[in-house]
């Protein structure tokens, strides 16, 4: 059986604008000049002006949309007549003047296929199938120098592709000539069989080595062709054992494979390679008299107003129809007229707060961490998190969220994530809370300071930095290692 019920609900919606000024918010300037160069493509009523002044523009006074299709145009045309829509522009009095070149700057390198093909030109081929299979071969090798396709794979794709039957020892005669290819290392499947084509290409230039180096060397190749996966546990008690060898000779050995590249091709740009990137601050905090002064990065946000040129078919219609000239299509323009306007104030009144939202929470993480960015010293962060931010400039946790991600910091110091500043608190033996951060970079030091024959456990640790006064526990020592980059004991040993 039906029934019908009446209930009350209280829902909180986001409006366009909100939902808009959520996502500028979001992005990190180095992509924000990309943004507004698709809202000015989009909307002909919004352009990118001069700079008149620098101020931030003043906030749109609400207006009462009509709906009806008899709604009266005149106050509203009269209104942006005399409220001049040419005003409505962007330009940050936080704007740094030494940041007017708009232009980010694209590193360009040659590509490490193309260096590889150079070197093919070089070689004396058969025919145009073996400069074929070459550059598949080639195509096939990866960012980090590797070839992680099969010889039968690579047959697969010469079959389907290019239309070219052989066979696999072809293709393997074929990747033994571009494993000589510089740099050396490249072409293998593993790192095993990279760090073996380096050192037998170092001992094919036996005329420029003496009989030390030369044992070494051959020493090096035995441990990665015969004892590799010991090597690579450091387990050197066993690996002299096995070699019968001293521990001064087993390091002179070892020495020579850390003298290896395990990525060959870490120093070219490779094809499927993004173009280099580089940090753009968001914020600059310089120092000046004893006192800490923020500015906002405004050289990819342009001045913006609303176009002189829809605010003149506004006023030619209004003096229309004040002649009593007007028609329903000058009706149905003007209508197009007035959201595309709209539209341009409502982006640019966006990005304004965007920009004010931006420097009061970056304004306000700067004096919540006053000590740090006075001195650069990170043991002097204070526990924040991001409720406490908010708290403080009564925006919502979200908010400063979409702030803190992917934004960045330039000091005297140093270019910081906004994101390193927030960290959980952690109290001491004295009862002081202390930054999640200040134990980590403490534990760092310590780690680095260890003597690397005998290196120290998480037990050890975690002795440690409970005599230095921090009451942590042996599992979050582990956790903070991890989080650092830092392997286990056995792994940092070193002979």
């Amino acid at each position: 059986m039906l029934k019908q019920t009446i209930s009350q609900k209280m829902l909180q919606k986001l409006s366009p604008q909100q939902i808009q000024l959520m996502k500028l918010l979001q992005v990190p300037t180095i992509n924000l000049e990309q943004r507004i160069k698709e809202e000015l493509e989009a909307n002909p009523a919004l352009e990118e002006g001069l700079e008149r002044e620098d101020r931030l523009v003043e906030e749109q006074e609400n207006r009462d949309e009509a709906t009806d299709d008899n709604f009266e145009l005149d106050e509203y045309l009269q209104d942006y007549i005399d409220d001049d829509p040419s005003s409505y522009k962007l330009s940050s009095n936080n704007y740094n003047s030494d940041e007017e070149d708009k232009t980010i700057p694209i590193a360009v390198h040659q590509s490490f296929h193309d260096h590889l093909e150079e070197q093919l030109g070089l070689l004396r081929l058969n025919n145009e199938q073996e400069e074929t299979i070459a550059l598949q071969i080639i195509g096939s090798i990866d960012e980090d120098g590797y070839l992680r396709r099969s010889p039968v794979a690579i047959l697969d794709d010469l079959m389907f592709s290019q239309n070219i039957f052989t066979d696999e020892a072809t293709v393997k005669s074929m990747l033994q000539k571009i494993q000589r290819f510089e740099p050396p290392g490249i072409g293998a499947q593993d790192l095993q069989e990279c760090l073996l084509l380096q050192l037998e290409l170092k001992l094919e230039d036996d005329f420029d080595l003496d009989d030390e180096d030369l044992i070494n060397l051959k020493r090096a190749k035995l441990i990665i062709r015969k004892y590799f996966d010991a090597f690579t546990k450091k387990h050197y008690e066993k690996l002299q054992k096995q070699l019968d060898i001293s521990q001064d000779q087993l390091r002179n050995a070892i020495g020579e494979i850390l003298k290896l590249n395990p990525k060959p091709a870490s120093g070219y740009s490779t094809a499927n390679q993004r173009s280099a990137q580089y940090v753009t601050p968001d914020f600059f905090i310089y120092t000046r008299d004893g006192e800490l002064e923020l500015e906002l990065n405004s050289r990819n946000a342009p001045d913006l107003r609303v176009s002189d040129q829809y605010r003149d078919m506004l006023r030619s219609y209004r003096n229309n129809r004040r002649k009593g000239t007007s028609n329903r299509e000058q009706k149905e323009a003007v209508v197009f007229i007035k959201q595309k306007i709209d539209s341009a104030k409502w982006f640019i009144d966006a990005i304004v707060q965007r920009q004010q939202t931006m420097y009061n929470t970056m304004y306000t993480i700067m004096q919540y961490q006053y000590d740090f960015f006075l001195t650069g010293d990170k043991k002097r962060l204070r526990p924040m998190i991001l409720k406490d931010i908010a708290e403080i400039t009564g925006l919502d946790i979200s908010t400063i969220s979409r702030v803190a991600n992917s934004k960045f910091v330039q000091t005297e110091f140093g270019t910081f994530r906004l994101k390193e500043f927030f960290s959980e608190s952690l109290s001491t033996t004295d009862g002081e809370d202390v930054s999640t951060t200040e134990v980590k970079n403490v534990l760092k030091d310590v780690i680095d300071e260890e003597n690397k024959t005998k290196p120290l456990s998480d037990q050890k640790l975690m002795d440690i930095l409970r005599e230095k006064g921090y009451d942590i526990a042996r599992r979050t020592v582990a956790k903070y290692r991890e989080q650092l980059g830092v392997p286990v004991a056995r792994l940092r040993k070193e002979l």
